[in-house]
């Protein structure tokens, strides 16, 4: 019996641990930097199997290196462990026990998910092609994230290609979502303080206004966009939060702006960042305001390989069905896995997650969000089966 002959098997077979792994960690939620007891709990899951573990030097970070006895490539599997801060307000008994921090966004069942995974492969040895090389990632949720660390630190080193999952509630339990090139977009984000000059309400002339200064800017940053990056390439400038002003009489001195950048190429992404800026500038020195301005930029664009793209799609219709795979539209929000895919070939995928029948109906980040723990099962064959599809392709050829 081949690998893959095993692997439905083995999926119904560690379900209920895995599920029993998820909720585990879905109580005791950490955020990002901060994810010290869960990399620890992770660690001595895996060394209980047998996998020889690495921890990252920089961040909580582990790397796991199974190697097969037979020849073939090195091809790595991604998950991401880190909760959001974020009071959980699901009535079930596996909420989170820690106040203001939940995984709401499904990280501890990509978690379960991968160690499921290196139980599978662990024992399996004698009949695997190459090395399997499973990254366990803290910190996706927050900039600068800890992809970029453990690359430094080689846990790219020597891979050939990698494969990554995010279990996806807008995506019904079943379904496998993907598409080759430009599949989620950078991030940056940005924070304006605008000083004026405050006074009386009664006496603008006296003063210098941080609201209207503030508005004009929330207003002619919609032509950044509009009017300066091409229509057929995708951005958006959105402005998430506006702070000014105490009393209804009395002109602000201060107004502070915070927002984001999301682009597809890097093109548009310099365009909207010297342009937001820019109009910043001249609407200050316009209206005689000063400002602190702040970019921070994030991660680059989820670029898929179009080879391992297709892979994942077809890999993807063996398992659920020519009926239940998607070619995904590209979506405006972003990961870090974005960096992996910069040094080597591989694809980012969705997992279906939603599902009314299991209480799957929230979006993710929401304080009620859950998933189907179903989708854990086909994550981890989609994983599985798109490593193995490429090491058979490498040993064919």
């Amino acid at each position: 019996m081949t690998i893959l002959q095993q692997l439905e098997r083995y999926t119904e077979e560690v379900f209920d641990q895995a599920v029993s792994w998820r909720r585990y960690l879905h109580q005791y939620p950490e955020l990002s930097f901060h994810e010290k007891r869960t990399s620890a709990w992770i660690e001595q899951r895996l060394e209980e199997m047998g996998c020889s573990v690495t921890r990252c030097q920089h961040n909580y970070g582990l790397i796991v290196t199974i190697k097969g006895d037979l020849a073939g490539p090195t091809i790595a599997l991604r998950a991401d462990m880190d909760a959001l801060p974020i009071q959980d307000e699901k009535s079930v008994d596996y909420a989170s026990k820690v106040p203001n921090v939940m995984h709401a966004c499904g990280h501890d069942a990509h978690t379960s998910s991968l160690l499921a995974i290196a139980q599978f492969y662990v024992h399996r040895k004698h009949e695997l092609k190459g090395e399997r090389r499973l990254i366990f990632q803290p910190a996706e949720e927050l900039a600068p994230g800890g992809a970029a660390s453990m690359i430094a630190e080689g846990a790219l080193s020597g891979v050939d290609v990698i494969y990554g999952v995010h279990l996806w509630t807008p995506l019904a339990y079943g379904k496998v979502a993907t598409k080759s090139g430009n599949f989620m977009s950078a991030v940056d984000d940005f924070s304006v303080e605008i000083q004026g000059l405050g006074g009386h309400g009664g006496v603008p002339h006296h003063t210098i206004d941080a609201i209207v200064i503030g508005s004009q800017i929330v207003q002619s940053l919609q032509t950044v966009v509009s009017r300066n990056i091409d229509p057929i390439s995708p951005a958006v400038v959105t402005i998430g939060t506006f702070q000014a002003g105490q009393a209804n009489n009395v002109i602000a001195e201060r107004c502070l702006l915070k927002g984001t950048i999301r682009t597809f190429d890097e093109r548009s992404r310099e365009i909207a960042q010297n342009k937001v800026e820019k109009t910043i500038q001249k609407l200050c020195e316009l209206h005689g305001a000063t400002y602190r301005y702040e970019l921070k930029k994030g991660y680059p664009a989820v670029v898929n390989d179009q080879a391992e793209a297709n892979r994942v799609l077809e890999v993807a219709r063996t398992i659920v069905g020519d009926e239940n795979t998607e070619e995904a539209a590209p979506i405006m929000i972003a990961e870090d896995f974005a960096f992996y895919l910069k040094e080597v070939p591989g694809c980012f995928m969705f997992v279906g997650a939603g599902s009314e029948a299991a209480g799957a109906v929230y979006a993710h980040h929401h304080p009620r969000f859950d998933l189907d723990e179903r989708s854990m099962k086909l994550a981890i064959r989609m994983l599985v089966e798109a490593a193995e599809h490429y090491a058979n392709q490498v040993q064919a050829q």
